[in-house]
C-alpha cells in the first residue's frame, strides 16, 4: 500500500485495497494491545494440544469457534477503547467508562466460553490417556 492509502478518506474501490486495510487493522491490534496477544498464545496452546490429542473434526469446529469468538471479542473491545477515547479526548466520562467496561465484559464472556469448550473436550482425551 502507498501513503495515500494510509490517510483514505473515501470507499475502498478494490477488493486488495480493503484486504490491506483489514491486515493492517490485525497487525495494529497484535502490536498495540497485550490481551491479544495474550490472546493468540492461548490459542496456539489449545492448537497445540488439540493436535497431540487427535481431536475429531467436530471438536476441531468447536475450538476453532472459541478462538475466533474471543479474537472478535477483543477487535471489537479496542474499536470501542479507540472510538471512545476519540470522542471524550481522553477524558473520563461515565458514559465511556460504561461503553468500556461492557466491551471488556463481552471479552470475559468469550474467554469464558473458550476455557468451557477447552474444558469439555479436553478432559475427556486426558482421561482416556490416564
Amino acid at each position: 500500500m502507498d501513503s495515500r492509502d494510509k490517510q483514505q478518506t473515501d470507499k475502498n474501490h478494490h477488493l486488495v485495497q480493503a484486504m490491506g486495510h483489514a491486515i493492517d487493522g490485525i497487525v495494529e491490534v497484535l502490536k498495540e494491545e497485550r490481551n491479544m496477544r495474550f490472546h493468540v498464545a492461548a490459542a496456539i496452546c489449545a492448537i497445540l494440544v488439540a493436535f497431540y490429542l487427535h481431536i475429531s473434526s467436530m471438536e476441531w469446529l468447536w475450538i476453532l469457534l472459541a478462538i475466533f469468538v474471543v479474537f472478535t471479542a477483543e477487535f471489537l473491545n479496542t474499536v470501542t477503547e479507540a472510538v471512545t477515547d476519540l470522542i471524550v479526548d481522553h477524558h473520563y466520562e461515565l458514559n465511556v467508562k460504561k461503553a468500556k467496561d461492557v466491551a471488556a465484559g463481552g471479552v470475559l464472556i468469550s474467554a469464558i466460553f473458550a476455557v468451557i469448550v477447552g474444558l469439555v473436550i479436553f478432559i475427556p482425551h486426558f482421561l482416556a490417556i490416564i
